[in-house]
């Protein structure tokens, strides 16, 4: 089953760390199209947050066609997204483990890792520019 985990020291407002995370899991094939999304009641018990925020950011994931309600049976994936084969996407993501080890063991904190990747994406968008 799918666990939400939120970050209280982060700025992303609760709704949006909830949508960004099944956004996050439907790209990393955490979750596939016909997978049933935690209750709202599920998700306000073990997050201890109020129930219209669960609401909110399912309802939003409604309105982008990822996810559909069905009344009495839950909330379900629709869609995929991302366009990479399974196999290259998990290759990356074991690769970028290993690189976030090595940062750690380096010194860097998150700040430093967040400011490397944003600069690594900048470098990338000005190349392909």
């Amino acid at each position: 089953m799918f666990v939400f985990v939120l970050r209280a020291d982060s700025a992303v407002p609760t709704y949006m760390q909830l949508i960004q995370q099944v956004k996050n899991g439907i790209r990393m094939g955490l979750l596939r199209p016909g997978d049933r999304l935690p209750t709202a009641k599920a998700v306000v018990e073990e997050l201890a947050i109020n129930p219209n925020t669960v609401l909110k950011a399912y309802r939003e994931l409604e309105r982008e066609g990822l996810v559909s309600p069905r009344p009495g049976a839950g909330t379900f994936i629709l869609r995929g997204l991302g366009s990479a084969l399974p196999a290259d996407r998990d290759r990356l993501f074991a690769e970028l483990q290993g690189w976030m080890q090595r940062a750690k063991a380096a010194g860097l904190d998150q700040e430093d890792v967040d400011a490397l990747f944003a600069g690594a994406q900048e470098t990338a968008a000005i190349r392909r520019a």
